[in-house]
């Protein structure tokens, strides 16, 4: 591979200080087929890397960089909401190199194209064949998986034809590492909140990604987001009207997510704690009179962030999709 010194895939990180930066290199550092080339981070440069991630003291002696490194096959945007494209402009970044972007600047088709990059939204359940083939991906938001993954099969088939209406709650990682006033432990702890009720910005992947596969969805996704008073995990319940009886829903999306590793159907009640550190995510699909409901649940910071920018590594440089992401759940 370009930039390779061995047959691994040579990694880069931007932002390697942030939560998903943390994630990524717990996830890179076990990765059997690649090779971290560097971490970067402007406010710790010269850093151990174990001295901002305390918990990989013993495993890696890498450490922060301020400089960059083209000597490598991808680049992992680790930044912000609006910094991505900032770096971008920046600095000139080789078409060899593959760019995976956690942020969400590149995931809408109209912003899909920079410069003289193009992006390739990262859901596998959606784009499995289109990522493989990718020169760079937009790595879609955590809701947005969440709530993808619990409504793509039914846009699959045409039969989304009603309003949706969706509860979900995030833990307190979901708000990144910046401190703000409503991710302080005394603020958050025993307490629950609405934020950016009917007007959340991953409405917007969403909708593109049903109409994707339902041209002509239009209905009203009815959206109430809540942050939960724990650290890690999605949940998300969600029902609309349907005529599909229970088992042949449950038959639709098992048949759906068939041959994807991480995405698992059931009509058992599922937890947080089931896929909690790890990149799964688990869909309870039940019918309650005229109303479908599914409950999806996944990891913040892994399929909805950085376990999922792995996944679409593993696509783009032809390894098994579920390399370095045998991940353990919490359970208890």
């Amino acid at each position: 591979m370009t930039g390779s010194t061995s047959n691994k895939v040579r990694a880069g990180i931007i932002g390697g200080a942030g939560y998903t930066g943390g994630e990524m290199l717990r996830i890179l550092i076990n990765h059997p087929h690649v090779e971290i080339a560097f971490v970067h981070s402007n406010s710790n440069t010269g850093n151990y890397v174990h001295e901002v991630h305390t918990d990989l003291f013993g495993d890696t002696n890498l450490r922060f960089t301020g400089e960059l490194s083209f000597a490598i096959d991808v680049l992992f945007l680790c930044v912000g909401h609006g910094d991505a494209k900032k770096f971008l402009e920046s600095t000139v970044i080789p078409d060899h190199i593959k760019i995976i972007d956690l942020s969400q600047d590149f995931r809408l088709t109209q912003s899909s194209k920079f410069k003289n990059k193009s992006f390739v939204y990262g859901l596998p359940e959606l784009n499995r064949e289109a990522i493989k083939t990718a020169a760079n991906i937009a790595n879609p938001g955590c809701f947005a998986t969440c709530l993808q993954l619990g409504l793509l099969p039914l846009a699959s088939k045409d039969l989304l034809n009603n309003e949706v209406h969706v509860a979900a709650t995030t833990g307190s990682t979901g708000a990144g590492q910046s401190l703000a006033p409503t991710s302080h432990f005394t603020w958050r702890n025993d307490n629950l909140s609405v934020y950016k009720a009917f007007n959340h910005q991953h409405l917007n992947e969403i909708g593109q990604s049903l109409r994707q596969l339902q041209g002509n969805f239009n209905k009203a996704i009815n959206f109430i987001p809540y942050r939960g008073d724990f650290t890690r995990g999605i949940i998300a319940s969600i029902y609309t009207e349907s005529d599909l009886s229970e088992e042949k829903a449950l038959d639709l999306y098992k048949n759906y997510y068939e041959g994807h590793p991480f995405t698992h159907v059931t009509n058992r009640n599922i937890d947080l704690k089931q896929i909690v550190n790890t990149n799964k995510c688990f869909i309870q699909v039940s019918k309650h009179e005229g109303k479908l409901l599914i409950i999806s649940i996944l990891d913040n910071l892994l399929k909805g962030a950085s376990g999922q920018a792995v996944q679409n590594m593993n696509l783009l440089f032809g390894l098994d999709e579920r390399a370095g992401l045998r991940l353990k759940a919490t359970a208890f």
